[in-house]
């Protein structure tokens, strides 16, 4: 059995008296019940997933996958694709958005080069699991074959394994980098939620008018070209995706096999979720949407997913940025949750249903 095929055979639905046992411990701590809001059900959903009533986060880690794509060289980016390697160099030397942002949610982070169209010099901190130097061009024909996009799920399911044998982990962030990974993500998103390209593609790096239209029909030739079938989400990323979309998608589903919530960063990184659910629907249940993004794309990914952003600040960096932030608030859910008095301890007189007199 390949690995994928393991990984995928090990995913079981979160434990449901878990989560029960968590929302009748919400309803007995000293506070008005839903008082909290999106907090409690945030805790709630953290106990189904890890099987613990009363979970913590504690470490975490955010995987962010590099690589190129092809149809970049059609002006679909504000940036050359060079951008791409600088910005690996620029992680590794912790000067990045990402690197501070993860710091202070006490998150460490991991990158991989999945297809970085340069070669990176070896470095403490990268792994090099190049599937090639980048995809080719979507909107000419299939952007990978089939057997590589396994191999760039199967990546995405390595990295995350590798770290937690060397250090556990409590929660995990999908995040990337990518010239022209905009456009792919739109691509995965149209033909997987049915909508047209022009309502999911945004202006990623920040293109103009011109650049947004020559964008928008990158994505619907990509589309007619190559008939990505929505059925078939190894089927997708193999024409219309990109080497660390799959591996994003790897780390979806490798932390729904360790019982871990994983963080959902933003457009990209949904797109990457909605492969990793249509390879196993289940792996939805383990996913926490993080923020919500500026490119108009993520709405109709979120709503097949069924995830409601943790924030909405407005960002569209990508990298990790809003999900491990919004691991921060999952991490003061959890607690909240324990560290709460229950009236009983606390001696305060309530109702039946936990309601303050």
């Amino acid at each position: 059995m390949n690995l994928l095929d393991a990984t995928l055979s090990r995913i079981r639905p979160p434990d449901s008296a878990a989560a029960e046992a968590a929302r009748a411990r919400q309803g007995r701590l000293t506070k008005p019940p839903g008082s909290l809001g999106r907090l409690e059900e945030l805790a709630e959903r953290i106990a189904g997933i890890t099987g613990r009533a009363v979970p913590t986060l504690g470490r975490g880690v955010v995987f962010v996958m590099a690589a190129d794509h092809g149809v970049a060289a059609a002006g679909v980016s504000a940036y050359p694709r060079e951008v791409t390697a600088a910005m690996v160099r620029n992680f590794l030397a912790g000067g990045a958005a990402v690197n501070a942002l993860a710091s202070f949610a006490g998150f460490r982070v991991s990158v991989t080069d999945c297809g970085v169209a340069s070669d990176l010099p070896a470095s403490p901190g990268l792994r090099i699991r190049k599937v090639r130097p980048g995809t080719d061009d979507l909107s000419r024909g299939p952007a990978m074959s089939r057997d590589e996009a396994r191999r760039s799920v199967e990546i995405g399911i390595e990295v995350f394994d590798e770290e937690w044998s060397s250090k556990t982990f409590d929660a995990a962030v999908a995040g990337e980098m990518g010239i022209g990974n905009t456009t792919s993500a739109a691509a995965i998103v149209a033909a997987m939620t049915g909508e047209p390209p022009r309502m999911v593609t945004g202006r990623g790096t920040g293109i103009d008018d011109v650049g947004l239209e020559r964008k928008i029909a990158a994505v619907e030739r990509a589309l007619a070209v190559n008939r990505p079938d929505p059925g078939d989400a190894l089927d997708v990323l193999a024409k219309v995706g990109g080497f660390e979309i799959g591996a994003m998608a790897g780390v979806f589903l490798a932390a729904a096999a360790r019982r871990l919530p994983v963080l959902v960063d933003g457009f990209i990184s949904s797109a990457a979720a909605l492969i990793a659910r249509g390879l196993h629907p289940v792996a939805g249940e383990y996913m926490i949407a993080g923020h919500r993004s500026v490119e108009p794309g993520q709405a109709a990914a979120l709503e097949v997913l069924g995830l409601e952003p943790v924030l909405d600040l407005g960002m569209r960096l990508g990298e990790g940025t809003g999900a491990v932030l919004a691991a921060a608030v999952c991490r003061a859910a959890c607690e909240a949750h324990a560290r709460m008095a229950t009236f009983e301890e606390a001696g305060v007189p309530g109702s039946s249903e936990g309601k303050t007199s």
